[in-house]
Order: structure tokens, then sequence, then C-alpha cells
């Protein structure tokens, strides 16, 4: 065994002794050749992954879409079209904050396109803060004047504001630009009944169920209908109403919805009557309405 060990160390010897003086070449260490794709490349992996990601948004995944868009914005953030998908991901899972700074990223690369001022209107209506709202919506409508659902939100944000009479004229040019624009044709009903205009505001939302037979503008015409004592039209479309949406049920819902304080009540006065007391409990028992954070 001693031998064998004092060979073994010979011989070791004498592999580094001839190694020494270049007999024997020393092994090479592996360097690896690694693939960097240009930035043309990079651009159109970006583009790809962005398409992706508002695939996930449509199909309701905004979480997956968000960390989707945040990736192809690192690949190119030079393209504002992934920063308003990201914004719009941000927007849906709840991140305002974080929506908004991509929003403003996406408008110092492109300060001309109209829907990032009005998609950070929209976040900052959502935060309930109309006062920032306003002049974004402004400032989009200096370049697409034409946009109706932009006087939509800025009839919304007066409303916030209880300025109805101001909201009204923002409604009514949603309209004249979109005459089949329901939504603010029902909102100009909803203002008019505010401002005790009620037979206006009656004729505007039986012109609305003819465009939409809508759950909202349904209840709330026949709050107005019962107020003026037209009960079997209001019990009849009030149970209607809350089979279609239960969720109108609820007063908080209600006000969600942008609901006047004046229709509100009026709502509350038609619930209690006793020919919907059955309408009402099963309204009731299938709300899903959660309060939106």
């Amino acid at each position: 065994m001693l031998r064998g060990i004092k060979f073994k160390r010979s011989l070791t010897a004498a592999l580094i002794s001839i190694s020494s003086f270049g007999l024997i070449a020393p092994a090479q260490a592996l360097v690896p050749y690694v693939y960097l794709p240009t930035e043309v490349e990079l651009s159109g992996s970006s583009l790809g992954i962005g398409r992706t990601a508002a695939q996930l948004l449509q199909m309701g995944q905004p979480k997956e879409a968000a960390q989707l868009a945040a990736l192809a914005v690192r690949l190119n953030p030079n393209d504002e079209r992934l920063w308003t998908v990201l914004a719009e991901a941000q927007l849906r899972s709840h991140q305002l904050d974080d929506a908004s700074q991509s929003l403003a990223k996406a408008k110092k690369i492109n300060p001309n396109n109209a829907g990032l001022w009005f998609a950070e209107a929209a976040i900052a209506l959502r935060a309930q803060q109309p006062e920032e709202a306003i002049p974004l919506i402004q400032r989009g409508l200096q370049i697409d004047a034409n946009n109706a659902a932009a006087y939509f939100d800025l009839g919304n944000a007066r409303i916030m504001q209880n300025k109805f009479a101001i909201a009204l004229q923002s409604f009514e040019k949603a309209t004249e630009i979109k005459p089949e624009f329901w939504e603010a044709l029902n909102n100009q009903a909803l203002v008019l009944f505010e401002l005790g205009e009620h037979d206006e505001a009656i004729r505007r939302w039986r012109r609305v169920l003819k465009l939409e037979q809508n759950a909202e503008p349904m209840l709330a015409l026949a709050a107005a209908l019962h107020q003026k004592g037209d009960e079997n039209e209001a019990l009849s479309l009030a149970k209607e109403a809350l089979s279609k949406n239960p969720n109108y049920v609820l007063p908080m819902h209600q006000k969600e919805q942008l609901w006047g304080s004046h229709v509100r009540q009026a709502t509350a006065n038609l619930l209690r009557e006793a020919a919907l007391a059955s309408s009402v409990e099963r309204a009731q028992a299938n709300a899903t309405w959660k309060k939106r954070q």
C-alpha cells in the first residue's frame, strides 16, 4: 500500500513537470455562446407579449395581464400602447396609483393621444376625484372634440360636484354626438329629476327604455311614476327591474351609480309598497353587489 501511494505521487509530479514545459496542453475552460437578440427583435417580442396581455384582460385575468404587460414595457419602454395595456390591467386590479403612473409615462411618449387623457380622468373618477378628472377630460377634448364618452364622463364628474345643470349640458352634448347613447340619456333624466323637472325626466326615461331595457332606467322611471300616483305601471316596472338586476334594491348600489338623493328617496318610497314585498325580499337575497374599492 505504501509503495502504491508513493508511485501515484511520483506520477502526479511527473505530469505536472511535463506540462510545465508545454508538452501537455492545459485544459481550456468552456466558454458558452449566448445569443443576444437585437433591439428590433426585442421590440417585436414586446408587442406579442402586449397582445397576449390584452387578450388576458378580455378573458377577465387582470393580474396575469399586468405581469405580462410589465414585462412588455421593460422590453420596449417607448411604446405608449404597451403602457396603456399595463395601465388598464393595473386599473382592473385596483392598483389606481400604479395605473396613473403608467398612463403618465404613456402621455409623455405621446401627449397627443386623447385617449390617454380620458383614461387618466377615468382613474380619477374611480377614485372619487372629480376636480382632478375635469381638466384631464377637457384637455383630451381639445384633441378629440367629438368624443361622446368623454362628455359622458365630464357629466358624471359634474354630478359628483353636485353641479346638475352643468352636468345636463355635458350629457346632452354626448347624445348630440351619439343619439343612441342610452346611458347619457338616462343620466339626463336623473339630473332632470334632481332639478325638479319630473315630467321631462319621465319622458327621457321612456326614450331610454325604447333603446335599452335596462334595470336602472326602468326602476328610476317606476319611482318617478309612483311619486306621480301611477301605481300600476310603477309596480310592474319595479318588479321587472328588480328581476333583471337585484342589486338596485340596495341604496348603496344606487348611490354608486350616481343616483341623486331625490330619485333614491323616491325609489325607497316605492320599494316600501306592500305589493312589492316579495320582489324586494327576493332581490335582497339575490343581490351580489359589493362596494367598489
